[in-house]
């Protein structure tokens, strides 16, 4: 067996990734209401011993009601109803710092880590979405540099508010009737520019000691934010050459700031078609792109380049001398992952929207299930990637596919687990148990 071992995660997107997956004929769209379709879903990733499954989030509904909904429920609690039938397999719910309060947010956390004994993750967001603004009575969403700086306030305060009880603050000593060591139960008295939390959490300490942190962003404040904060990273790649620079980056930034870069998985998306041969995995990736509905597809480019592209032939050249390179959404990581495509093959409008409707600008490899796994050991031993986000175009397919053809190659290779050798999240990423901040302040 491989010393280094791959990590994957389910992400979880009701139908799938595809755009039109919801339309495919097998495709059973009320099941996106269904919380046993996501436990079953859950309990088949924890038989072949994936990390975790993973539910993306955001406050507020971007997509047509009329042509493809994107059904998002709060996922802390969706999670907490799938950690009752499951017993290993992590869970990671994506919250943001822009619209929760740091104390609610902590409380949630922590039971989600208390009621799985060890398996919850918090992916860190900031929220990209204009819309949600107006879903807090905001007049304006903040910027993308305000939101980062937001978020380190916040980070801190829950890190605090999660560590306000020290590991051994528990006494539950009947006979002398004391029940926790007040002195080892911390008022954590915040006051910064954003919030302004006394604290303490109002449980013990959880059995990861803090959830696993995660976060999801490319950008330049993102990659900071990562480097200082995240214990594993979910990003969008299409190259091996932008993964690796990507991956060499965000190592650099922790070293500097004082961190081991071991202790931070990289997870890029991954969303394949495959099948037994190349061209049958090609039928496959055109059959879902037939379903597109193009405006819906312009819509979503919208919001990711900024301009309005309804009414330009989609199979003459990409507009590119439309696109406003100095406009706010110039700045994300996704627009230049756009631009990227664009410049590097030479791409129509409809190839394009094609290719972001596949799993919004992660990567989307066709081929055959060792095609599949070749190009997953190349990404891991070039040190690319820790592993991946595995996203599968439409369920059940996509999913089933992979795991009974894929994963017993990268078994056979030595680099995928055949049994959970713990049972936390932080155990099957490998990442070690934090120190409570106030153990190690009287230490």
């Amino acid at each position: 067996m491989s010393e280094r071992q791959l990590s994957l995660n389910l992400f979880i997107y009701p139908n799938g990734h595809h755009e039109a997956a919801w339309r495919h004929p097998q495709s059973v769209p009320e099941s996106s209401m269904d919380i046993g379709y996501y436990q079953q879903l859950a309990l088949r990733a924890e038989r072949e011993k994936l990390d975790a499954i993973f539910f993306a989030d955001s406050p507020s509904l971007a997509e047509s009601g009329r042509e493809g909904l994107r059904i998002r429920f709060e996922p802390v609690t969706w999670l907490a109803a799938i950690a009752a039938v499951t017993q290993r397999i992590g869970l990671i719910a994506t919250a943001s710092t822009t619209y929760s309060e740091p104390y609610n947010l902590a409380r949630s956390f922590s039971a989600l880590d208390h009621l799985s004994k060890g398996r919850a993750g918090w992916n860190i967001v900031t929220t990209s979405m204009a819309a949600a603004a107006a879903n807090f009575g905001l007049d304006a969403h903040p910027s993308a540099h305000d939101r980062y700086a937001q978020a380190e306030e916040f980070v801190k305060v829950v890190g605090d508010l999660w560590d306000s009880w020290e590991d051994d603050a528990l006494v539950l000593d009947k006979s002398a009737g004391v029940f926790a060591d007040s002195g080892k139960v911390h008022s954590i008295n915040h006051v910064g520019a954003y919030y302004k939390v006394k604290g303490p959490l109002n449980s013990p300490r959880s059995p990861q000691g803090r959830p696993v942190q995660v976060q999801a962003g490319s950008s330049e404040d993102g990659r900071d934010f990562a480097a200082k904060h995240a214990e594993a990273i979910f990003t969008a790649h299409q190259t091996l050459q932008s993964a690796s620079e990507f991956a060499n980056d965000i190592r650099a930034r922790a070293r500097a700031v004082g961190r081991d870069p071991r202790q931070l998985k990289i997870l890029p998306g991954i969303s394949p078609y495959i099948a037994s041969s190349e061209a049958e995995a090609q039928r496959k990736f055109d059959e879902l792109n037939e379903l597109v509905l193009p405006h819906v597809s312009l819509g979503q480019l919208r919001r990711m380049l900024g301009v309005d592209l309804t009414g330009h032939d989609l199979d003459a050249p990409f507009p590119r001398h439309l696109i406003d390179f100095n406009g706010t959404e110039s700045q994300s990581s996704r627009f230049k992952l756009i631009i990227d495509i664009v410049d590097r093959e030479n791409a129509t409008l409809r190839q394009l929207i094609n290719r972001l409707a596949g799993a919004r600008g992660h990567w989307v490899p066709v081929g055959t299930p060792v095609q599949i796994a070749d190009l997953i050991e190349q990404w891991f031993r070039s040190g690319a990637a820790d592993g991946f986000n595995v996203m599968p175009p439409a369920f059940p397919d996509g999913f089933e596919v992979f795991l009974d053809e894929v994963l017993p190659i990268l078994r056979k290779r030595g680099l995928f687990r055949s049994e959970y050798a713990g049972s936390t999240l932080r155990e099957h990423y490998g990442l070690t148990r934090p120190e409570s901040r106030y153990a190690l302040k009287t230490a």
